[in-house]
């Protein structure tokens, strides 16, 4: 009887197929969202903004993903996914470190708070939208390696957006990104308000 419960125990902390679709389903909706806004990264005083609008706009699929998370690693492969997708969108490498180590924190508090306390699941969500800092990591350390990925934008545009990211810019970004996404969190909480409830999260 105890083997038995024991391994029930253990088989209902694995992460199922229907865990896996949820990360799926809401990872897509999360990330057209965020590609959606980035669009708007061709005028340049949009990209800085991107810290700002993404986590407040991403905040409210992610707050309803945390509805279905139950089990510990669903936020970290959602951000690892967010990480390769930049990575394949041109964005570079940095964001997959900064999404895993930014996940990873996520994941525990949300495990800490035994995915049921909403306070923490707005804490959540400011941490988890930092992977969105690593898309300008490059912007800050090698600037011209950037822009020669980046031509057809023309010179107008690098001298614009050189000019309003200086290297002061870079845990400005981080900051917004974690504040936002705390904003995010609050807005995604109040639209959501029935789903917490039924998810017994309170």
């Amino acid at each position: 009887m105890f083997t038995n419960t024991t391994t029930t125990r253990k088989n209902s902390n694995r992460l199922a197929g229907k865990d896996l679709i949820n990360v799926g389903i809401y990872s897509a909706i999360y990330f057209v969202i965020i590609m959606a806004l980035a669009m708007t990264g061709y005028i340049p005083i949009m990209m800085p903004l991107l810290c700002v609008i993404g986590p407040l706009a991403g905040g409210i699929p992610f707050m309803l993903f945390l509805t279905k998370v139950k089990k510990f690693g669903m936020i970290l492969i959602m951000s690892a996914i967010m990480g390769i997708m930049m990575a394949l969108t041109g964005m570079g490498l940095y964001s997959l470190p900064v999404a895993l180590v930014s996940g990873l924190v996520a994941e525990l508090i949300w495990k800490r708070a035994k995915y049921s306390k909403a306070s923490s699941s707005v804490l959540v969500c400011g941490f988890f939208n930092i992977w969105m800092w690593g898309n300008f990591i490059p912007l800050f350390i090698n600037p011209d390696g950037y822009f020669s990925t980046r031509t057809e934008f023309g010179a107008g545009y690098e001298a614009a957006l050189t000019a309003l990211l200086p290297s002061w810019m870079s845990p400005v970004l981080l900051v917004s990104c974690f504040a936002f996404g705390i904003l995010g969190g609050l807005l995604g909480r109040v639209l959501l308000k029935k789903h917490f409830i039924k998810a017994g999260i309170a």
